[in-house]
Parts: C-alpha cells; sequence; structure tokens
C-alpha cells in the first residue's frame, strides 16, 4: 500500500511549529502516524497542503499529517473500507459523543458533509486518480465512546456542579489545530482510552484477567501494580518504596524516588522523578526532569523539560526543553460563572471545556511564584520572573513580553493581546 502525507504547515500557538513535530504520547505526530501504518504501507510520499497528487496504481491510504488517531481507530477503518472495496473517506455519526463534544470545538478539520462529519482520511483500494477521487463514499466509523467522571465540583463552588465526564472514544480521532486538542490526545483520547480499551478487556476475555491475577499474586502486588498493567523499560532504577499503579508505560534508564506516585502515566526514556512527586494521568517527555514533590494532574510534558519543586500542574501542556520553576501554580477551575476560553486564529474563542490548565511553549523558562490562570499560554522562547505586579498571570504572554528584552523604563512590560479581554 502507498501512504500519501498531505503536509498542513499552520502552527499550532504558543510552539509555533506545525502539528506534526508536536508530541503525543512522547512521540511526534508524524513518527505515531508512521509506527501505526508500518504494518499496512511500504512506500510514502509526501506533499504540501493544496498541491495535487500524483495518480498511482495501487492501494493508496491518503491523510493530513495534524489528524490524530491510533491503532484502533485506524484498523476499524481499514478493515472496513478494504472488505467494502470502494475508495472511502472516513466519517462520523453526528450523534457520536466523543466526536461532538471533545473533537469539534476549535478546529475545521473535522466538517459536516450530507448528514455526517468526515474528515481528510481516505482509502483507494485501485489506486488514487481524479476519477477515482470522484467515486469517494463516508464511511461511517463508531468511535464506540464510553463516559467517565475525572472531576467532582462542590456544589458551594460555582455554576458547573457536580461530576464532570468526558465521553472517552475507544477508537480515538481529532483534528489537531490548537494546543488544546494536544492535552486532549495525550489525556482522554490517549490514556484514558487506553484504560477504557483495557476494562473492555478484562470484562470481555477470561484469560486476560487470569493472566493479571496470576502475575499479580505472583508478584505479590496489588492486580494494578503488576508488571501486566505497569511496563517498565530497561535498566530502571525504582525506589520500593514508590507506587506505581496501571495502565502505565515507563522507558528505559528512568528513575523514580522513593514516596512518588504513579498512576496511569506514560513516561518516556532517561526520565528522572525524585522523591514524592505526585503524577496521575500525565505523560512525562523523554529526558525530563522532577524534582521532589512536584505535581502533575492530566497533564503533558514534552521532551528534556523540568519542573521544579513544589510545582502544581493541572490540565497543562508544556514544550520541549522549558523550565518551570519552584512553587509555581496552573490553576484548572473557573470560579467564574463564564466560559473558559483561549486564543485560536486571532480570537478569543470558548475551549468547551468546564476546566483546563494553561499551555507553555517550547525553550522557556519560568521563575518560581506564579499562579497562572486558566487556558492562559506563555509562547515559545518566553523567560518569565515573578515581580510584585506581576505574580499572577491573567492574561496570555508573548514572546515581546519575555523579561529577557530590555525595556526603556524596566517598569511595565505588557502582558496581553488586545483580543484577550
Amino acid at each position: 500500500m502507498i501512504k500519501i502525507i498531505i503536509k498542513v504547515p499552520t502552527h499550532i500557538a504558543p510552539f509555533n511549529e506545525p502539528a506534526r513535530e508536536l508530541r503525543i504520547l512522547d512521540k511526534p505526530l508524524w513518527l505515531h502516524h508512521r509506527d501505526i501504518l508500518a504494518p499496512h504501507s511500504h512506500r510514502e510520499q509526501e506533499i504540501k497542503a493544496g498541491e495535487p497528487l500524483d495518480n498511482t496504481s495501487e492501494e493508496t491510504i491518503i491523510y493530513k499529517d495534524n489528524l490524530f488517531f491510533d491503532e484502533a481507530l485506524f484498523e476499524a477503518f481499514i478493515s472496513a473500507a478494504t472488505a467494502r472495496h470502494t475508495p472511502s473517506q472516513i466519517a462520523f455519526k453526528k450523534d457520536d459523543k466523543a466526536i461532538v463534544s471533545h473533537a469539534l470545538p476549535l478546529q475545521s478539520g473535522i466538517r459536516e458533509q450530507n448528514g455526517v462529519y468526515v474528515a481528510d482520511l481516505f482509502y483507494f483500494p485501485r489506486g488514487y486518480s481524479t476519477f477515482e477521487a470522484e467515486r469517494v463514499e463516508p464511511l461511517v466509523i463508531d468511535t464506540l465512546p464510553q463516559e467517565i467522571g475525572y472531576y467532582h465540583v462542590p456544589t458551594y463552588m460555582a455554576y458547573e456542579k457536580g461530576d464532570l465526564v468526558y465521553q472517552v472514544p475507544q477508537r480515538p480521532f481529532l483534528s489537531i489545530e490548537n494546543w488544546v486538542h494536544i492535552f486532549l490526545a495525550n489525556t482522554a483520547f490517549g490514556i484514558y482510552s487506553r484504560g477504557v480499551r483495557i476494562e473492555k478487556k478484562l470484562d470481555s476475555s477470561f484469560p486476560f484477567m487470569l493472566n493479571i491475577l496470576f502475575r499479580s499474586l505472583l508478584e505479590r502486588k496489588q492486580f494494578l501494580e503488576s508488571s501486566p498493567m505497569v511496563k517498565v523499560g530497561k535498566n530502571c532504577l525504582i525506589d520500593p518504596a514508590a507506587v506505581i499503579q496501571g495502565p502505565t508505560v515507563i522507558g528505559d534508564n528512568v528513575t523514580i524516588g522513593a514516596g512518588t506516585v504513579v498512576n496511569a502515566c506514560v513516561i518516556g526514556d532517561n526520565v528522572n522523578i525524585s522523591q514524592g512527586c505526585q503524577l496521575m494521568v500525565s505523560v512525562v517527555g523523554s529526558g525530563s526532569f522532577l524534582p521532589f514533590r512536584a505535581s502533575l494532574f492530566m497533564t503533558t510534558i514534552m521532551e528534556n523539560a523540568m519542573v521544579a519543586q513544589n510545582t502544581c500542574l493541572q490540565m497543562c501542556v508544556i514544550g520541549r526543553n522549558t523550565f518551570i520553576g519552584a512553587g509555581n501554580t496552573f490553576t484548572d477551575f473557573n470560579l467564574l460563572s463564564k466560559p473558559i476560553k483561549t486564543m485560536h486564529r486571532g480570537e478569543l474563542l470558548p475551549v468547551e471545556q468546564p476546566v483546563l490548565g494553561g499551555c507553555v511553549g517550547h525553550n522557556c523558562r519560568i521563575g518560581s511564584g506564579h499562579i497562572i490562570f486558566p487556558a492562559r499560554t506563555i509562547e515559545s522562547d518566553v523567560v518569565l520572573f515573578a515581580k510584585e505586579e506581576r505574580q499572577i498571570i491573567s492574561k496570555n504572554v508573548r514572546y515581546k513580553d519575555s523579561d529577557h528584552h530590555r525595556y526603556p523604563d524596566q517598569q511595565h512590560i505588557p502582558l496581553y493581546h488586545p483580543h484577550d479581554d
């Protein structure tokens, strides 16, 4: 099968690079695609968006490189498409809860067409040509969503009350056009999706459940801490006093200190997690360092980042080579009775999420002692010192606002776009 990749050049703020270069579950998106399609394709071709496609004479798969999907989604699509032997375009029902609730906001790649939602993933059984493209039919794939609670809000706090839920797809699909989609691809459509599939397999496969139970008894560990649920790479040093529960994947050459708690995470290679850290439903990129008592909840840290002691990141995305100093708090709950908004293509738009943390770009240096409001972004290459008049970050921070620049008066540094209000 030939694979044709349509390169989308649009940069994702605040990282200032295309989606294909950003990390999903500790892999660049382009590498994530390559690994999924490797068993199906033997040759690939890349073209820029808007350029004409060359004709092909054998089975061809075509997709935009800012799409996120995993093995489960692609296998469902390619199996159904090859079975009907018709040029096919991926589609979703209009009442698919995972797509409607989480995938549609802040994007245009998944759009309505003839009563379904379609996106730019195509299969041509006899090769691509203009004639075959005119015969494309939508192929509806069920994402198999399941409602999963992730946050509880006491009744006295705000307008959003009770249990907050995600519609977690067993077959995830996103068009990544905003940093919020990076957050979703790693958490609700990444780690949570894997967990739901494992739960379904436990319910449907007695041998699978029996194997995990046997391993937990043999290893004298709790069910979720057994080796089938916690995959550990080579040359790892994990303190016996650390608590690690699955589904968790740990890479090679990882050090985890005493008192650390890891619950349903993806940890890359060469990561150092010191004593007393708390990690839940988070992704820690390769080469990263978490000193003692750093806390992550539903947070993604890309490669070679550092989060210093006593810093709390909730529902955030942090870029590569970025340092977050000690004692910073990224808040995720909006105490005001109005929607959380973020910048998207020059406009301040609702994120359609009742709670959400912030986002920091690549190569940033964030000093100690800040409080960052929900959905605020800090652009790549920014240096930010906490000052008496600027410890609370309530507006987006741009590169031109960075403290490494020299201003004439050194007193007032603007911290927001005019559209932020």
